[in-house]
Parts: C-alpha cells; sequence; structure tokens
C-alpha cells in the first residue's frame, strides 16, 4: 500500500498551480509539486534561523498540500474556507491510510496543526507558503509578465505575511 501513498506524492508533478494558470492564463504554471519543493527548502533555511524544529517544520512543508493530489489546487476565492478544509481532510486521510499507522498518525497530526495554524512552526510555514508565492510571482515578471497582472499576488503577500523578518524578505526582494 505505500506505493499508492508514493503514487499521489507523483501526482502532484501533474497539479498546476490554479491561481497562475486562472488569474495569469499561463499555459504551463508550476506544479503543486514544483511548490511544496520550494516550499520545504524556504522552510529548512528559515526554521533553523528561527531556532524552530526544523524537522517538524519540513515535514509540514512537505505534507501542507498532499491533499491536492486527490481534490487539486483549489484557489480560495473559488470555494468555501470550511469546505476546503472538509474536502482537505477526506483526501488526507485517504492518501495516508496507504501508510503504517505509527507514521500516518504522526503525519496526520503535523498535517492537521498546520490546517489549524495552531503552532510557532505552523504560523511560519503559512507565512512562508505566501512568501513562495511573491518569490514565483517574481520569478514570472522576471519572464516578461507584466507587474500590474502580478499585482495581487503581491498584494496577497503584503497582506498575509505577519512575521516581521519575513515582511523584511518580501520588501527587499521587492525592490
Amino acid at each position: 500500500m505505500i506505493e499508492e501513498f508514493f503514487q499521489k506524492v507523483l501526482e502532484l508533478k501533474n497539479v498546476p498551480r490554479q491561481g497562475w494558470k486562472e488569474k495569469l492564463e499561463i499555459i504551463n504554471p508550476e506544479s503543486v509539486a514544483e511548490h511544496s519543493y520550494s516550499t520545504a527548502v524556504i522552510s529548512m533555511i528559515l526554521s533553523d534561523l528561527e531556532g524552530l524544529n526544523t524537522e517538524k517544520i519540513v515535514k509540514m512543508a512537505l505534507l501542507h498540500d498532499l491533499a491536492e493530489s486527490i481534490i487539486g489546487d483549489i484557489i480560495p476565492d473559488n470555494i468555501a474556507k470550511n469546505e476546503k478544509v472538509r474536502k482537505e481532510n477526506i483526501a488526507m486521510k485517504q492518501i495516508l491510510k496507504n501508510l503504517p499507522d505509527r507514521i500516518a498518525e504522526p503525519y496526520f497530526e503535523i498535517w492537521n496543526e498546520y490546517q489549524k495554524n495552531s503552532s510557532q512552526e505552523s504560523r511560519l510555514l503559512h507565512d512562508i507558503d505566501k512568501l513562495e508565492m511573491a518569490f514565483q510571482a517574481k520569478f514570472y515578471q522576471n519572464k516578461g509578465i507584466s507587474k500590474e497582472k502580478l499585482q495581487t499576488f503581491f498584494n496577497t503577500a503584503k497582506k498575509e505575511i505577519k512575521s516581521k523578518n519575513l515582511r523584511n524578505i518580501l520588501s527587499n526582494f521587492m525592490e
């Protein structure tokens, strides 16, 4: 059954990030797997710098969008938050049932902690998720997409990132 878990991980390579696709009409946008990878690397560095539990935040980063291998990348504007959480919970339980309970249960706890935003690591990861989005928007800007088209993504990052350190990183690379 572990093979089915790995298959769900691999499926993230084929799930496009819908915000880029719908709002910018990018034909071949980054995948959820690409987003998750860069989020995990950024999490590792910033967690180490902040003295947090880096193993936990990296696991959280790798798990945070795994449910999208079943439900797809749903743009927040397109669904009620509680409905999105409900769908993600069902999908995550379905995915994790393919792992032995001794690891599935702690993974679900870490993922649920992220969903509830109930720890320092989860709060940092929520900020990193938005910071990574802004980095990707800047990447698309450097590839020729106008800043005006990307402004909604930059504005979301500015509005939602709470950490002073991450807000500084955001403003430094936005200059």
